[in-house]
């Protein structure tokens, strides 16, 4: 297997588990709110919180292993990804944890399984396991506070952002979260840890909306219907792996988060910290924002204008000039393998 190949499956299965994990909180979430399910809320919350080991298991099934070996990669992913931490002498589950480092630990994990293969016989069950969690896990513990830097450097950035004029920010938010949204960051996390409001927190879900729209149209001949609706209603993060393959395939989604952002600033869309890392998902987004600035007849209609309309305009006005004006991008590159 060549290390290309290699890589494509563990971004493959990094990107699928992730929204496979997410989708369920994005669709119901809100509705199970707004209804009073509070038990649906909790269980989509789990669902959520546990995506990086339903991450380590869409890579085991990328390399097709056993379950004794898919168990192993699976719990070393969550492990490495510092979700579960140790609070009064007891284990929480802290939220998904850091995705990259995560990422890191199921590579290592992966390659020791690769190795180890069915080398013990009879004491695979003792062995594959024990070691592969020891190995992979404290290498991942190592290496935790060091990859954790990347997110936090990322948020200087977004908050320096924030400092800007509203037109000039709302434009680099929206553009940051765009390419955020579609790479192993998370944006919930730089949300909250910059704390972004007002127009900030506006621009950055519109940022995903761009991303989110951008992704379902550009990829819709080769995806269909429900990998593209994925894309909006669940994450664009299902596209990762293309991203990380394929950086210009981003360019139609940063046009159309370009002047997303530049609304924002202009119209004034905001949002709080807790709905900057949703987009449209969930209506999160939408939402939070006519809560804020009220339920008037105009205030929905530029909702529906900046959160719905536009980006689907736009995404098939970008998708039109880089597929067939510029030729820089073609639907391939947005093709999901599940």
């Amino acid at each position: 297997m060549s290390s290309k190949e290699f890589m494509n499956k563990i971004l493959n299965g990094m990107s699928i588990g992730i929204v496979a994990a997410l989708v369920p909180s994005a669709i119901l979430g809100e509705l199970s709110k707004a209804l009073g399910l509070t038990t649906l809320v909790l269980l989509t919350t789990i669902a959520a919180r546990l995506a990086v080991v339903a991450m380590g298991l869409c890579i085991a099934g990328q390399f097709k292993m056993k379950p004794i070996h898919s168990v192993a990669l699976a719990i070393s992913t969550l492990l490495g990804s510092g979700a579960i931490k140790q609070i009064n002498g007891a284990l929480v589950l802290a939220g998904m944890g850091d995705i990259i480092n995560a990422g890191i630990t199921a590579i290592i994990a992966t390659l020791l399984l690769l190795w180890f293969g069915d080398r013990f016989k009879s004491y695979t069950m003792i062995l594959v396991p024990t070691l592969t969690i020891a190995i992979s896990g404290i290498i991942g513990l190592f290496t935790l506070p060091y990859v954790s830097m990347i997110t936090g450097e990322v948020g200087h950035f977004i908050a320096w952002c924030t400092t800007l004029q509203p037109i000039l920010m709302g434009a680099l938010i929206s553009m940051s979260f765009c390419i955020i949204i579609i790479s192993p960051i998370s944006t919930v996390a730089i949300a909250l840890a910059v704390s972004l409001s007002g127009i900030s927190s506006g621009a950055a879900n519109l940022g995903i909306c761009a991303a989110g729209f951008g992704l379902a149209i550009a990829g819709f001949e080769k995806n269909g219907w429900g990998t593209s609706l994925a894309s909006v209603l669940g994450s664009p993060k299902l596209h990762m792996a293309n991203f990380l393959k394929n950086p210009k395939m981003s360019l139609p989604l940063l046009c159309n988060a370009l002047v997303l952002g530049i609304l924002a600033g202009i119209l004034g869309i905001v949002g709080t910290p807790m709905s900057a890392g949703f987009g449209i998902s969930g209506l999160i987004g939408p939402l939070n924002h006519l809560g804020i600035v009220g339920y008037s007849f105009t205030n929905w209609m530029i909702t529906l204008l900046v959160f719905l309309i536009l980006p689907i305009v736009l995404g098939f006005v970008f998708k039109v000039l880089f597929f067939k004006g510029l030729k820089i991008v073609k639907a391939e590159d947005y093709a999901i393998e599940i």
